[in-house]
């Protein structure tokens, strides 16, 4: 898979609460519909991201970077259509109307940081929100995601996470 775009997201399950192990279930495809009155409507999705941020910064890995993952939808980005074909997925754990952490800002950092060692296509000016590659359809991360805040943390030398990212299936 050729990436060169990478889009971040912003879930919380159910809607406003941060916690649990719900979004887990959700991508692994084991959301009980029975657990919430929200998660019938979604749990019959098959959806997924490369990366979740929780809230206090740690990240879990659902699909290998070489491999697609569902969490784009329909989508555009300048002209190209399935952004899922050539991009990297990663959730916030939040909402739209809860600030983010700052330890999710610094792991997202350090995360882009680490995938634009491995794919240099994945420049600065191509790390788009889910709202800029399906607008009207999607809010997400929201207005209050700082991306000024993110654009400033990239230009910073990133430490060097030792996470055991999976590159390839």
């Amino acid at each position: 898979m050729f990436v060169d775009l990478l889009v971040v997201h912003a879930i919380s399950l159910p809607p406003g609460e941060f916690g649990g192990r719900h979004i887990d279930a959700l991508f692994m495809g084991r959301l009980d519909p029975q657990l919430h009155p929200f998660f019938q409507e979604i749990a019959a999705l098959k959806v997924s991201a490369h990366f979740l941020i929780d809230r206090k910064g740690d990240v879990t890995q659902y699909v290998p970077v070489q491999r697609r993952a569902w969490h784009a939808g329909v989508s555009v980005w300048q002209g190209r259509e399935g952004c899922n074909d050539f991009s990297i997925g990663v959730e916030l754990e939040g909402d739209a109307k809860t600030p983010f952490e700052p330890n999710q800002y610094a792991t997202l950092a350090s995360l882009t940081a680490l995938i634009q060692t491995r794919y240099p296509t994945v420049k600065t000016d191509r790390i788009v929100g889910h709202e800029h590659i399906a607008p009207g359809r999607k809010w997400d991360p929201g207005p209050l995601f700082d991306w000024p805040r993110l654009q400033f943390m990239l230009k910073q030398p990133q430490p060097n996470p030792n996470w055991p990212l999976i590159w390839e299936a």
